[in-house]
């Protein structure tokens, strides 16, 4: 099941939405289907990593670009 990030154009709400199959994303906050998608970053995880290298962000945030990695702003936090 992939999470998808999405814009949607009527009311500008950023939000991920899971899409199962065949299904099309609507924006939870307004219905909306006119949707932009955006650039995602996803996350790896390796067994016997050491636990110096797991402190490092694997990558900015998918949402707002946080150079400290997803999660470190409170981007959702803005409705």
């Amino acid at each position: 099941m992939p999470i998808f990030e999405y814009v949607c154009e009527s009311c500008q709400h950023r939000f991920e939405a899971l899409v199962y199959g065949h299904e099309k994303a609507t924006c939870p906050k307004c219905e909306g289907r006119k949707l932009i998608p955006q650039l995602s970053v996803f996350a790896v995880s390796t067994k016997g990593a050491s636990s110096s290298a797991s402190a490092v962000p694997s990558g900015p945030c998918g949402t707002c670009g946080d150079p400290r990695g997803a999660g470190a702003c409170s981007f959702g936090d803005s409705d």
